[in-house]
């Protein structure tokens, strides 16, 4: 029997919202220009749960011919600026996933993602959520990244718990989620999240 948690702590991409189509088709048009592209098949295999660098890093990598970092970094910008203008339509979030939030009250609540602020915080605060949760963690608050443990550290240091439920859907974030000493459930789409959760709280 688990002993219920003190924090329910959200990845974002992948479980609060179904982000990842988005990610992809903006970095399909800002990769487009230089003769590059990339799958959905592959970019849902290699790509999910990683940081930007770390995505450029590998898809320079593979290309032909590869291309260096330092040539494929300068596109970042253009892809966050894309995205945040894109992700801020107010759609991203399921009414279903609004109204689990609402219920989750007597729980810390907290965002943990390797996205930057700047992509982040924009989508909650369109979608209206962004008060509901005691503190975000974003991808550039801390040094290390998932699946280093500090991402989910950083936010129950913040919340001032110990006991915690990760929610996440990449192997980087599972790990991390683990690593951090939480109770971890796997994630296959953000529409799985609201009967799980009820389920292992025993909402009614």
């Amino acid at each position: 029997m688990h002993s219920q948690p003190e924090a329910i702590l959200f990845d974002f991409d992948g479980v609060l919202a179904d982000t990842e189509p988005l990610h992809w088709q903006c970095w399909g048009e800002v990769i487009r220009p230089l003769g590059m592209s990339i799958s959905w098949q592959n970019y849902q295999d290699h790509c999910i749960g990683i940081s930007d660098r770390d995505f450029l890093e590998t898809l320079g990598r593979v290309s032909h011919p590869p291309r260096a970092i330092d040539e494929l970094w300068p596109l970042y910008p253009l892809k966050k600026k894309m995205l945040a203008e894109r992700a801020c339509t107010g759609n991203l979030v399921s009414a279903e996933m609004k109204a689990l939030l609402l219920e989750l009250s007597a729980y810390q609540l907290a965002v943990v993602t390797s996205s930057a602020t700047l992509e982040i915080q924009a989508i909650l605060q369109a979608e209206n959520i962004l008060d509901l949760f005691g503190t975000c963690v974003y991808g550039d608050q801390v040094r290390n990244l998932k699946p280093n443990p500090e991402p989910y550290l950083t936010a129950m240091e913040r919340l001032g718990v110990t006991r915690a439920i990760v929610l996440e859907d990449s192997g980087p974030g599972i790990q991390s989620g683990k690593a951090a000493g939480c109770e971890v459930l796997e994630v296959r789409h953000p529409s799985e999240v609201p009967g799980m959760l009820r389920a292992r709280l025993a909402l009614a």
